[in-house]
């Protein structure tokens, strides 16, 4: 890490409130609908299985998302912008061929270690991704014709034969405001599954730190059954924090308040700086060690749903 950058970071940071633009927003609207095409067997399966980094493959109901995708390997380099970059230090469970058919991609950001140049590359353009407004307008400008960019609190439903997806974009902000400002707008989200009597809610924060806005999730989606927590306490040059650490993910654990919780998004790359064992201390002292499960690479959890009432949101 040269002194030059340090300084010119240090210029970008003070800058950031003049140099940034808000994203546009539109105009208001009820929340939109994608229909995924229905045929051939239901796949019946609720799980979620990490794949490395933030990706993981979401199954319920027939339709299977993909979120993050990064399928780079080992020494592999990632451009994070500003002449920045970051080497990954792990491989993933499984190469981008080795995928099942994708119904959509779920992207919280548009850094090189949430959507890699080989997806760029492999992934079908016709493919629905839902992202945020800025993400969406760059992919589409890509020729992904099918990007989708929700602002905060916008809702999509997804629907696949019986299977309904209800997918809210949530505040998200990636380090303190300033330096937030210098990096790609991020969304978290909320995945309500429903089908035929089975109702499970989902949480996947993106890349954030708690914030003001982000302190008001549980007050509009209660009742969250797992959340996805993206972790590593990635610090840009050596001076600033720009994701949870392990305290952080802790206190974002007792803020959402889920059944249980899956950390993802800690090892991967060497700007993560904090590993997961500082989560699982953290979590171990708050008590919360039951809440928890630690996937390797490759391993999957069965999401435990039961029939019940469906979530809500509050006014």
């Amino acid at each position: 890490m040269s002194f030059m950058h340090r300084i010119i970071y240090l210029v970008l940071l003070l800058l950031a409130p003049w140099t940034h633009a808000a994203a546009p927003e539109p105009p208001p609207r009820e929340a939109r609908r994608l229909e995924l095409p229905a045929g051939g067997a239901i796949d019946t399966r609720a799980s979620i299985q990490f794949i490395g980094t933030a990706t993981v493959l979401l199954r319920f109901g027939g339709i299977t998302i993909l979120t993050d995708p990064n399928f780079l390997h080992k020494g592999e380099k990632v451009h994070l912008g500003y002449g920045l970059t970051s080497t990954r230090l792990t491989n993933p469970a499984i190469d981008f061929e080795q995928l099942p058919p994708i119904d959509l991609v779920l992207l919280s950001h548009l850094h090189e270690d949430h959507f890699d140049r080989k997806v760029r590359q492999q992934l079908r353009r016709d493919v629905p991704i839902v992202t945020n407004l800025r993400a969406a307008a760059h992919l589409k400008d890509a020729g992904f014709i099918n990007a989708i960019g929700l602002r905060t609190w916008q809702k999509i439903d997804i629907v696949k034969g019986a299977t309904t997806i209800a997918l809210t974009s949530l505040p998200a902000r990636h380090g303190p405001a300033g330096v937030a400002a210098l990096l790609p707008d991020v969304m978290g989200s909320m995945l309500d599954l429903r089908d035929a009597g089975r109702n499970y809610r989902i949480y996947v924060s993106g890349d954030t730190m708690i914030s003001d806005d982000v302190t008001t999730i549980p007050q509009r989606y209660p009742g969250v059954d797992l959340a996805v927590l993206h972790l590593g306490g990635t610090r840009l040059l050596g001076l600033v924090t720009v994701t949870m650490d392990g305290a952080e993910g802790v206190r974002m654990l007792q803020l959402m308040a889920p059944q249980h919780a899956i950390p993802v998004h800690y090892d991967d790359y060497d700007v993560f700086k904090s590993p997961l064992a500082d989560f699982k201390k953290a979590v171990d002292a708050a008590g919360l060690s039951g809440k928890v499960s630690y996937l390797a690479r490759g391993d999957t959890y069965d999401l435990p749903i039961k029939t019940k009432e469906a979530n809500s949101e509050k006014p």
